[in-house]
């Protein structure tokens, strides 16, 4: 794979270009993947981009075309001849041809469909009357259908005739003349078969499908389950509308993945890559949830305020505020992050609720004493004796101890409580990690810490 920090390689590139020696740059270009071309040409002038582009021969375009940014695909698109436009819209698949609509602007879409064939546009159309988030808004149309009453040789001799145009033909699928699917064979058994071998006798007939308006992510997390390469998506009727490849799939769990890291980063998700996102964009994507934070903290102070006169009576406590706060924000967010990702995996739910908040307890109990024990040697042994702070005696640190065992236990029952709440009431799971958990366990905290104060300390 083409390292881009290799200056060599984007300096040759780069000095070809500008001595237009095109055949060389069209000869280094066919040494790399799709995927690496359009990361080279992300990194040329936009001035150049077209000339580069137009280096490649048309199928090789029209990968690089399908993984390049929107972009750079819409300089490419304003400088295409209409001929040039249809040669690239040809060789896209449906499913290409639709990610590409839904990132241009409207201007360019209707160029797209006036130079796309009929057939094409009315699948597009079907496909763009699903929700964002359902399978039927990835799938494509173009896979190979089989009838159940063909031979061997007849499969063949359709796969071959019409295979050229489908997404993938690793899997066939076969159905009734009402188009209801009826069970797939792989092109591994129409080989291994004979000739004369009817499809209803070798075919498949348990067939794992998804609806047109099942979650997309669900959908992705099936093709990983049972490894398949293809998943057939069905409409009410279980007809065979479309199928989901592993491809689309694996860009699901990407865009999943990536959305979950900013909600619990507290950042609103945003599909843009970083280096291309405004600053202004950057700035409304983060500012509504650290103001949100913001005033939410405000509680904190509230809470050292009511007992500021306790903090004067004794000051050493104040020190140990941020160590206590720290730790509670640490387990709250261990036991989000771990009960998040088993909601992701479809491995928990909410009626799971209470085996969920058993484990926590127990848990945040043996991390709580165990914690509370190393921190009591601690302030005895390095606080009292060796740095002689006569403040910190053992009533200061049995309250700093056992706040310390009541907030690691509330923290993660927090932690883990929050994420299940909010999947439940439809919710994403992320939008309750690490900061909202953090500013809730910094007030529980603290009135622990100031009422273990007030008990032993008689402050």
């Amino acid at each position: 794979m083409l390292d881009l920090e290799n200056s060599r390689v984007m300096d040759e590139i780069e000095e070809l270009s500008s001595r237009k020696r095109w055949q060389e740059i069209r000869d280094l270009l066919f040494l790399f993947e799709p995927a690496d071309i359009a990361a080279i040409l992300a990194e040329l002038p936009l001035d150049r981009l077209p000339v580069v582009y137009r280096l490649l021969p048309k199928e090789l375009a029209a990968e690089v075309f399908v993984e390049m940014d929107p972009e750079e695909q819409e300089v490419l698109i304003q400088s295409f001849s209409d001929a040039e436009l249809k040669e690239v819209l040809d060789e896209l698949y449906v499913d290409d041809t639709v990610d590409l609509i839904e990132e241009m602007p409207a201007t360019v879409v209707k160029r797209i469909l006036r130079h796309s064939d009929p057939e094409t546009r009315r699948s597009v159309n079907e496909i763009l009357k699903y929700p964002e988030d359902s399978a039927g808004s990835i799938m494509t149309t173009e896979f190979v259908d089989l009838k159940r009453n063909m031979t061997v040789a007849d499969a063949l001799k359709r796969i071959r005739r019409t295979g050229i145009d489908k997404e993938t033909i690793n899997i066939c699928y076969v159905t009734d003349p009402s188009r209801r699917l009826l069970g797939l064979v792989s092109i591994r058994t129409l080989l291994l078969a004979d000739q004369e071998d009817v499809i209803e006798d070798i075919m498949e007939t348990n067939v794992v499908s998804a609806s047109t308006m099942e979650d997309k992510e669900d959908v992705a997390q099936d093709l990983s389950k049972y490894d398949f390469l293809a998943m057939p998506v069905v409409d009410k009727e279980h007809r065979l509308v479309g199928i989901v490849t592993i491809d689309d799939a694996i860009d699901v769990m990407e865009e999943e993945a990536t959305e979950d890291f900013e909600l619990m980063a507290a950042i609103t998700p945003t599909d843009k890559p970083y280096l291309r996102a405004g600053v202004w964009d950057t700035v409304k994507s983060r500012l509504p949830w650290l103001m949100l934070l913001m005033l939410s903290a405000t509680f904190t102070g509230v809470v050292i305020s009511s007992f500021e006169d306790s903090l004067a009576a004794c000051s050493v406590l104040i020190g140990f505020i941020p160590m206590l706060m720290g730790t509670g924000g640490n387990c709250g967010n261990q036991s989000s992050v771990a009960v998040i990702r088993g909601l992701s995996l479809n491995e928990i739910d909410f009626s799971d609720l209470f085996s969920v908040v058993w484990k926590e307890g127990r848990v945040a109990l043996l991390c709580g004493v165990l914690l509370a024990a190393g921190n009591f040697v601690k302030l005895i042994v390095v606080d009292r004796i060796l740095l002689q702070n006569s403040e910190v005696t053992v009533l200061v640190a049995l309250v700093i101890c056992l706040t310390l065992v009541c907030t690691v236990f509330c923290a993660k029952v927090v932690g883990c409580l929050l994420p299940l709440l909010a999947e439940k009431t439809g919710l994403d799971p992320a939008v309750m990690a690490a900061p909202f958990i953090s500013t809730i366990v910094d007030v529980l905290s603290l009135l622990i810490y100031f009422q273990f104060a007030t008990w032993l300390l008689k402050l």
